[in-house]
């Protein structure tokens, strides 16, 4: 039994690369692969956002031949923000993540192009030679952008491990398996990049969505792979979800802490925490010609309501896959003086055992 304080939707199809060149692999995105029961969440289409696009390939980490690798790119600048799990013991991705939003928070520039996910090795517990491996790994994902862009690019590439602790990270093979990706932006590149993702998830977690701000339509993207050491403020869980919208930093810090509040850090499945929980969300700009900067706002309201309702569909799918889970249960609160007095008393209901098993 799992508990959560929200739901979930979902979508599939075609292949295309960055250079306009198409060529098939042997990468099965089809959802009949998955569980019968599950594959209701599975998307078939999808809307995405205009700039960025994904891919997906085994490159050598799992040895099963599963998918083990995914980048997300923006073929601009964008406003990143992030948020990571409370573990003392943060894994090595998580400490370097924190190094390149924080970066790019002090100088005030938009330095996020990519986000390089590997599964199979959390690349955690491994001490300083993992710091060492995760910088490699955004080295990987900065070449990719240099190549793509024509131009050197350096300290912007995110990095999430999920998989295996205490191994060693096969940086080598993520290297190579980062110059030969394909990246695409049709629905397959996208369910290609959510596939790579998972460890025990039964399926993968993928969501889109189209909202209207002010005169403009800008569309939302998320990945979010979790199904064990699920519990508040978050777990086994990484997630990423790329929009086309145009947030200050400020303002994309702030939605993103409201929207995480009400979704990753409402859920709990088993009650244990993880070492590698990252949510980020990437902003480029490409969509609206305005640049939402005021708190107060209108727009930004909007954009923050629509995204915290996103990732609390988002959570949902994890809640769905839960290790062991066979029911799916929303603990609502009425009458509290505040929304943190509710969630405190919605999450002492959701992770108690006696309720659980009863």
């Amino acid at each position: 039994m799992f508990s959560s304080l929200r739901l979930v939707q979902c979508s599939a199809q075609s292949q295309r690369s960055i250079g306009g060149s198409y060529r098939r692999v042997l990468f099965n995105t089809d959802a009949k692969q998955f569980p019968t029961n599950k594959q209701k969440f599975i998307p078939q289409t999808g809307t995405y956002p205009v700039g960025f696009s994904a891919g997906g390939s085994h490159c050598g980490i799992k040895k099963n031949g599963k998918p083990d690798l995914a980048v997300l790119f923006s073929d601009r600048p964008t406003t990143a923000s992030a948020v990571f799990t409370t573990n003392q013991f943060c894994a090595a991705p998580v400490q370097f993540d924190r190094q390149v939003i924080n970066t790019a928070r002090q100088s005030g520039q938009q330095l996020v192009r990519a986000v390089v996910v590997n599964s199979g090795c959390a690349n955690a517990v491994t001490g300083k030679q993992g710091f060492l491996d995760a910088h490699s790994m955004a080295e990987a994902g900065d070449k990719l952008v240099s190549r793509l862009d024509g131009k050197e690019s350096t300290n912007g590439t995110l990095v999430m491990s999920t998989g295996v602790i205490g191994q060693a990270l096969p940086v080598d093979k993520i290297s190579q398996g980062v110059s030969k990706l394909e990246l695409g932006s049709t629905h397959d590149m996208w369910m290609r990049a959510a596939i790579a993702h998972m460890t025990t998830d039964t399926f993968p977690k993928l969501l889109s969505r189209e909202i209207t701000l002010g005169q403009s339509k800008v569309r939302m993207v998320g990945i979010t792979k979790g199904a064990g050491m699920i519990h508040p403020n978050m777990a086994t869980l990484l997630g990423t979800v790329c929009t086309d919208a145009a947030v200050t930093q400020e303002l994309l810090d702030d939605a993103l802490r409201h929207a995480v509040a009400r979704s990753f850090n409402a859920i709990s499945i088993d009650g244990d925490m993880s070492t590698n929980d990252t949510i980020a969300v990437i902003a480029n700009g490409a969509a609206s010609p305005t640049v939402i900067s005021d708190l107060g706002s209108t727009e930004y309201q909007k954009f923050r309501d629509e995204l915290t309702d996103f990732m609390a569909e988002l959570a949902g799918l994890v809640v769905r896959d839960g290790e062991g889970a066979t029911k799916f249960i929303t603990v609502e609160v009425a009458g509290a003086r505040s929304f943190g007095d509710a969630k405190q008393v919605a999450s002492t209901i959701a992770t108690s055992s006696l309720v659980k098993t009863a």
